[in-house]
């Protein structure tokens, strides 16, 4: 019973039950009224044990304690990273949104030249000012037409001859009515010349053209007219030296 008492003492475990043997006596005595049942006795053996081994078992709540929901903080987490990744989301849809419809509606705007030269910051660096180009004659020097200015900039003539293309360009658009054509040259990102009126067009939509060859031609039927652009905005600032176009200082 010692062995067994210290050895629960060691372990600090409180005892729950026992096994108790009761050895018969050598003698044969007459059992006594007040001696205990076994089952009593056990009863007296753990209650006794557990009062003993108790004075060794901390009395620190040793139950398991409240676990923390590291999921929880996981998820409070996740729902955080969502709600940034959202609203940046959002936020880039809303910037692409206005830079799309400022395209649409104000193509000349500065934030539309600010995105293209953080786009295409070569193009804008190696191309010179509508200004800095030097203007050819749109008709040759032996064709019989007397080219005009308007107050507005727009040059005219009604002759039956080639037509020249004011400076060197790309055809970007080539449209017809009634056996009519008009020509859109682009001569940079941002300057173009439209002419109208034309008889007969060389090229197709693409091609280079460049000052010193004709691209198309007119029968004298009709009034031909070259209007300068820049950024869709029509031009007035050159004017006719000798039927050459220059651009006023």
């Amino acid at each position: 019973m010692n062995q067994d008492l210290d050895y629960a003492e060691m372990l600090e475990i409180p005892v729950s039950t026992v096994t108790v043997t009761k050895k018969k006596s050598f003698f044969k005595r007459r059992q006594k009224a007040a001696e205990p049942a076994p089952d009593e006795l056990k009863e007296l053996v753990v209650d006794s044990v557990n009062e003993r081994v108790g004075a060794y078992v901390s009395a620190e709540d040793v139950s398991d304690p409240p676990k923390k929901s590291v999921f929880r903080g996981i998820s409070f987490k996740k729902d955080k990273e969502s709600m940034i990744l959202i609203g940046e989301t959002v936020a880039v849809c809303a910037i692409a949104l206005g830079i799309f419809l400022t395209n649409i509606f104000m193509p000349n705007s500065a934030i539309n030249g600010l995105i293209t030269s953080v786009v295409n910051p070569q193009t804008q660096a190696s191309e010179p000012s509508y200004n800095e180009l030097t203007l050819s004659p749109v008709v040759s020097a032996n064709a019989e037409a007397d080219v005009e200015i308007s107050e507005s900039g727009v040059l005219s003539f009604t002759a039956a001859c080639s037509v020249y293309p004011i400076c060197d360009g790309t055809v970007s658009k080539i449209s017809e009515s009634d056996g009519v054509y008009t020509v859109e040259i682009s001569h940079t990102s941002s300057f173009s010349s439209v002419i109208t009126g034309l008889t007969t067009v060389y090229g197709e939509e693409g091609a280079e053209v460049m000052a010193t060859l004709p691209f198309a031609y007119t029968d004298g039927e009709l009034p031909v007219s070259v209007s300068l652009y820049n950024g869709g905005e029509l031009l007035d600032c050159y004017t006719l030296a000798d039927e050459v176009p220059v651009w006023k200082s």
